[in-house]
């Protein structure tokens, strides 16, 4: 349990939610309930083994936090995560309650064990060392294996090294969803671009031959799409982009719309994951009615520009 003010708000709270959930009690001395939930939250706190903080606010003496949060009555507790609030509700719930709400929101064990795999993994990954972090991300998706985020990382990092059957493999649950997820669609693109290479013989073909076939005839679409997905394999993306957007503009429809398909998986495989932001203001309204004003600012990197200018052109293709 921290006791906070509005010195220590910023560091405590919406810095500390980012990695683990902050439960912020606003409370006071004279209120009666408080006295009685206090000590159930403690034993909470105690008994979740680190997986939410406990952080109280006195309402008195706080009364600039208590009302950016629209603290209306005592006690009223705000459930932080990732920098804002996600949840709340308002009297001295009951133990058996308390647990609801915890659980409702809180990593259980099998989750935190995979974060930490996780977290294990992307250190290998910095290091350089590609084995031992799949490894890791494979012990990570099979303790939470719902985690999509993490089968995509996972996937990703397969492809990325070459085992393309195994990321075949770990793709397959996924394409079997209506509708199949926009990230995993991607990744089946990526996927067929590298197995054309290796299993088609104008996967081989030099760039300059697909340019003599397209200068011959800028509708061979075949050999643009082609290209395109040699392209793709040797990750040159934007290279790829142009050859598909060259499809598009000629014919939108051409073999079931693949080439938009592909151009669309590019995109989301080339698009940043979102930055974690240092200090967030959340704005808006939590489920427990509770209202804390303020804004997030998310400053676009030039991959993010890349991505955004080739979204535009493909717009005014299809328009």
């Amino acid at each position: 349990m921290i006791d906070i003010t509005t010195e220590n708000f910023e560091t405590e709270v919406i810095h500390a939610s980012m990695s683990v959930p902050v439960l912020v009690d606003f409370w006071a001395p004279w209120c009666g309930p408080c006295k009685s939930l206090t000590p159930v939250l403690e034993k909470l706190e105690t008994a979740y083994e680190g997986r939410f903080v406990l952080a109280k606010i006195n309402s008195d003496e706080q009364q600039e936090l208590a009302a950016a949060f629209g603290i209306r009555s005592i006690p009223t507790c705000v459930l932080m995560m990732g920098g804002k609030p996600v949840d709340g509700f308002m009297g001295a719930l009951p133990e058996g309650k308390l647990r609801e709400f915890l659980d409702k929101h809180l990593p259980g064990e099998d989750q935190l064990q995979a974060q930490a795999d996780a977290e294990e993994a992307q250190d290998h990954l910095e290091s350089g060392d590609i084995a031992s972090a799949l490894a890791r991300m494979a012990q990570a998706l099979q303790a939470d294996p719902a985690n999509d985020e993490l089968r995509y990382d996972y996937i990703k990092l397969l492809i990325g090294s070459g085992d393309l059957d195994q990321a075949a493999a770990q793709l397959a649950p996924t394409l079997a969803r209506i509708p199949v997820p926009l990230q995993f669609e991607a990744l089946q693109q990526w996927l067929n671009a590298l197995e054309f290479v290796g299993n088609d013989p104008r996967g081989q073909w030099p760039l300059e031959k697909f340019d003599e076939a397209i200068a011959a005839n800028k509708r061979d679409f075949a050999a643009r799409f082609a290209k395109a997905r040699v392209l793709m394999a040797a990750n040159e993306w934007v290279a790829a982009l142009d050859e598909l957007l060259e499809i598009i503009m000629r014919d939108k429809k051409w073999d079931e719309e693949a080439p938009r398909k592909t151009f669309i998986a590019i995109l989301e495989l080339l698009t940043p994951p979102k930055p974690k932001a240092v200090a967030p203001e959340a704005s808006g309204k939590s489920a427990g009615g509770i209202e804390i004003a303020g804004h997030t600012t998310v400053q676009q990197d030039e991959q993010a520009a890349l991505v955004s200018a080739y979204r535009r052109k493909l717009s005014m293709a299809l328009n």
